[in-house]
């Protein structure tokens, strides 16, 4: 029987149904924020492009270990989310593929490394954090110093991260660095003073939240979105900013060299460092400081970080020292575990 041959017609059909499968493909991530700040953003995604994202979450040195010891099989197509200087500690394992999104050019040279590394979606203040009703109670104001934390009535009253898995945590310990012009003696002699006075050193950098909003501990350090999704859901807790100053930390993303899906991670890439993206932030209640110039800051939350003394932490500085750092706080602060 004699066949008949394809139309040009049938095949460009079948070529683009072929395509289009193929763009359908899902993409896989670990995300560094918190599903109920990453799922969202993912749906966005999806509804924009059609692509799924399939995501797992882990705290920053989770997520960076992993990358790490998968890069010769990788299992996901882009690290999402989490304070910039995981990124630049990723750098030096040679675990990203350089990408520039369209949103590149636009942005400050602060959210993005020179040869697209890794780009910022966002920037994320620390705060301080008390509990209102410890406040009361111990005729406190709310600190507004980093001395203030090592005042006494603080004693065994602080949560906040553990650098060995959360990059709360290290943007914490660089803020201090900076406070003490890098000087590495002064910073770990004020760690050890600061570790009199907490309670429990969590394994995530939003984990000492809800302790503190149901006055289980009076205090801590935590990234600003997440001591406002604390407020917000309720809990009577006071923000406050040290008048040294305190670092922000620029919230990034990042493909994988030898991604499975590299052009589903490029197209996801695109979509979070862009306006349409970030403008959804505010949408969902969820309080990063965009990255992008296009989209201006939630007023509620521009309103909490005015006349803060904000500064950016330096992702080369913290990148090259973020290992030697950590392993320093775990030997000289946590002490033998």
């Amino acid at each position: 029987m004699k066949r008949r041959p394809f139309s040009l017609l049938a095949i460009a059909i079948w070529l683009a149904g072929l395509a289009s499968a193929q763009a359908a493909d899902p993409v896989n991530v670990y995300s560094i924020w918190p599903e109920n700040y990453a799922r969202p953003m993912f749906q966005e995604f999806e509804k924009a492009t059609g692509i799924k994202v399939n995501f797992i979450r882990f705290s920053s040195g989770e997520a960076l270990a992993r990358v790490i010891a998968e890069k010769n099989n990788p299992r996901i197509d882009v690290l999402f989310g989490g304070p910039v200087e995981t990124f630049a500690a990723g750098i030096k394992e040679g675990i990203f593929q350089p990408y520039k999104s369209p949103s590149f050019d636009k942005l400050p040279t602060r959210f993005k490394h020179a040869d697209g590394q890794w780009t910022a979606i966002a920037d994320d203040p620390l705060v301080f954090m008390t509990n209102a009703a410890f406040l009361k109670g111990k005729s406190l104001k709310a600190p507004a110093s980093w001395d203030d934390l090592l005042d006494p009535a603080y004693k065994n009253q602080l949560q906040m991260a553990d650098a060995r898995t959360s990059g709360t945590a290290v943007t914490r310990i660089f803020s201090v660095l900076e406070v003490n012009k890098r000087d590495e003696e002064k910073t770990f002699a004020y760690l050890k003073k600061l570790r009199q006075n907490v309670q429990l050193y969590t394994k995530s950098g939003g984990g000492g939240t809800l302790p503190v909003g149901l006055g289980q501990a009076g205090g801590g350090i935590f990234f600003i979105v997440d001591a406002l999704e604390t407020k917000a859901k309720g809990y009577d807790v006071v923000i406050s900013f040290p008048k040294e100053g305190i670092g922000s930390s620029a919230e990034a993303i990042a493909l994988i060299k030898g991604a499975k899906n590299p052009e589903g991670g490029k197209k996801l890439i695109d979509f979070a460092t862009s306006a349409a993206m970030q403008s959804k932030l505010s949408e969902h209640k969820v309080n990063f400081v965009p990255a992008s110039p296009d989209v201006k800051t939630d007023p509620a939350l521009a309103e909490v970080l005015k006349g803060a003394n904000i500064f950016p932490i330096d992702d080369e500085y913290a990148g090259a020292n973020r290992k030697r750092i950590v392993d320093r706080w775990v030997k000289e602060v946590l002490g033998p575990q």
